[in-house]
């Protein structure tokens, strides 16, 4: 079943509560989470090109890059964003159990912690508390690449966390949610782990199971990584911007199957309540393709996205202004 999206469908928030929180022992857990999953598959993507050198990957450490980097990228973009954070969809437990779990072996945070910042995000797009936007560090050519920088890795090092109670107090009453969020390392460190052990069953190898570990757990985080940060920096400084809206968001068309669907970032903060992104026929979104395969096999319900006169009007709007 499709929904008509809503513009007055507002996110259940609290009163009465911080909306953000800070302490040192926060800061800690951000500043180890950075050096972790931010920093350390960095550093190995350079160690996984060198290591090539003398052990060129072979067809299964290629296809565990490609199937990781599918998997948790869907996690992401289908789990994390549009259905945990936007609830542009309904799922089961089971499915949503899935897409945490997915989204988990990303290293993008906990479900919880993610879709707390990302709602803040949309509240304060481009704003002051905006807590990855590029447009904050001042005029001209420094404070422009300022500001690309913040938004694209340096953000993460240290930030103001917001308050779940406030931000996710739907999240928080979900309890396959909160188990996936208490086991987030475990299965973080998991996914960087377990290519390798495949890999080196398969081939009977030491090698394969570095390169099985390398190419499907460390550089498939650090390309996702980048895929995902870039949404957050690039496209708030430059590409198409059909949709008139009070931030700086823009598409990027060419991109779309690299990022998920995740591309068509004007559309989104447009209608950030739609679970399609691409919002004409022949749009590239694989999220949607995936959210309309689970439709079909009846794990998904009450899925949400514009009418083409709502389509239509916010375009004419875009077009005015």
């Amino acid at each position: 079943m499709m929904q008509v999206y809503s513009e007055a469908d507002p996110i259940e928030t609290s009163r009465g509560r911080r909306l953000i929180s800070k302490s040192p022992y926060i800061s800690r857990l951000q500043k180890q989470h950075f050096f972790i999953f931010d920093v350390v598959p960095n550093v190995l993507l350079v160690g996984a090109i060198i290591y090539s050198v003398f052990w060129p990957p072979h067809l299964i450490e290629i296809a565990a890059f490609f199937v990781m980097w599918a998997v948790t990228g869907l996690g992401i973009t289908v789990g994390y964003h549009r259905l945990f954070t936007h609830r542009a969809f309904k799922a089961h437990d089971a499915v949503r159990t899935a897409l945490a779990f997915c989204g988990a072996l990303a290293g993008q945070g906990p479900s919880v912690s993610w879709a707390a910042i990302h709602r803040r995000h949309h509240e304060l797009s481009d704003q002051a508390g905006d807590p990855h936007s590029p447009n904050l560090a001042g005029d001209g050519l420094a404070g422009h690449l300022r500001g690309l920088l913040h938004a694209h890795y340096t953000w993460m090092i240290e930030h103001d966390y917001p308050n779940a109670a406030h931000y996710v107090p739907d999240l928080l009453r979900d309890r396959s949610i909160l188990w996936v969020n208490k086991h987030y390392y475990a299965i973080a460190l998991g996914g960087l782990i377990a290519p390798g052990i495949i890999c080196g069953l398969a081939m009977l190898s030491w090698q394969a199971a570095i390169s099985g570990m390398l190419w499907g757990g460390f550089v498939r985080m650090a390309v996702l990584g980048h895929t995902i940060w870039a949404i957050n920096s690039f496209l708030h400084r430059g590409g198409d911007r059909p949709f008139a809206t009070a931030d700086q968001s823009h598409n990027a068309g060419l991109a779309a199957l690299l990022t998920f669907g995740e591309s068509w970032h004007n559309n989104h903060h447009a209608f950030p309540a739609s679970a399609k992104f691409g919002l004409r026929r022949g749009w590239t979104d694989p999220g949607w393709w995936t959210i309309c395969t689970l439709a079909r096999l009846g794990l998904v319900s009450d899925i949400r996205q514009p009418s083409d006169s709502q389509i239509q009007q916010r375009l004419e709007k875009g077009q005015a202004a």
